[in-house]
């Protein structure tokens, strides 16, 4: 296993502008742990509950893996809530010049219908995620309501001759929904929110072949948790006498795949059903937009089973 090195500072040799115990380091920390305790809100709970079984319960059929962004390989949310923001924030700027009312309206309109499918999207990732992350994620789903509000009521006061009270609605919607992307960033960066939690296995894994146990070990059909270093593996024997071996750490919310369900050449992760293909790891079901890596197999002359990632740095 490979480990990244680096020297050590001596105390107080820290880069100028270092934020430890002065200047703007306390309001930060102190900032930065109000985020964090949206995510301890308990009391959230009464709200999520029921709203996340609602989600899940909708008809969606086909288009929740479109919402999702299985299509594209990635959350579909962050891709749709820029219309919205880049029509609301080009209103702001025609708001300061003399003469663009009417454009300007427009704009807040065309942000207002955007956000619909916008927030659907959000609404569906956010329905597979943790109790932590649901807090958080229902107050940034808050915040993005109450813009949406504030801009649909600037639409209608412009719309009836009341310019500068829209225009001032308008300014405050901007304001409450720049509050829902710094929530919304929380999630994705230090929630870890839509990440792929596969994406480091290419360099925590040694390249070359890895020995993980004899082929006797492993039953028939069922999942087996093997561990490589520091990489947890699913190994599943075929009856044909084949194996497939997958990281056993689901890219949705790194569930363990070794405890779900193996059936028709896939595996059903146990925490949020997604499904993977044994064969090659891709995708096929769930919430999972990530497919699962994969490793070649092989089996020496004296029984042993042996792993290779082809992606290995």
């Amino acid at each position: 296993m490979r480990f990244l090195s680096a020297k050590l500072a001596p105390a107080g040799a820290g880069p100028p502008g270092r934020d430890d115990q002065e200047g703007c380091g306390a309001p930060a920390r102190a900032f930065l742990k109000a985020l964090d305790a949206l995510g301890e809100a308990k009391q959230l709970d009464k709200i999520t509950g029921p709203l996340q079984r609602l989600v899940r319960a909708l008809p969606l059929g086909p288009y929740r893996a479109v919402l999702q962004g299985r299509p594209i390989g990635h959350p579909l949310h962050p891709v749709l809530v820029q219309v919205p923001i880049g029509a609301w924030t080009s209103a702001a700027v025609l708001d300061l010049v003399p003469g663009a009312g009417r454009n300007a309206r427009l704009l807040v309109g065309m942000g207002v219908v955007s956000a619909v499918p916008a927030a659907w999207a959000g609404w569906v990732d956010w329905a597979e995620q943790p109790e932590r992350q649901l807090r958080t994620g229902v107050v940034h789903a808050a915040s993005n309501g109450v813009a949406i509000g504030l801009y649909a009521s600037s639409w209608v006061a412009r719309g009836r001759g009341r310019p500068a009270f829209g225009r001032l609605l308008g300014f405050a919607g901007l304001t409450v929904a720049s509050v829902g992307g710094m929530l919304g960033g929380h999630l994705a960066f230090r929630q870890a929110v839509g990440s792929n939690k596969t994406e480091p296995i290419d360099h925590l894994v040694e390249p070359g072949w890895h020995a993980v146990g004899t082929a006797a070990e492993f039953p028939e059909g069922k999942g087996v948790r093997r561990m490589l270093g520091a990489v947890p593996l699913l190994v599943v024997r075929e009856p044909d006498g084949g194996f497939h071996v997958l990281v056993d750490r689901c890219s949705h919310m790194a569930g363990p795949l070794s405890q779900g369900e193996v059936a028709d050449g896939c595996v059903e992760c146990p925490w949020h059903k997604s499904v993977f293909r044994l064969a090659d790891g891709r995708n096929v079901a769930g919430p999972a937009t990530a497919p699962q890596p994969t490793f070649e197999t092989r089996l020496t002359q004296e029984g042993a089973l042996e792993v290779r990632l082809p992606t290995a740095v």
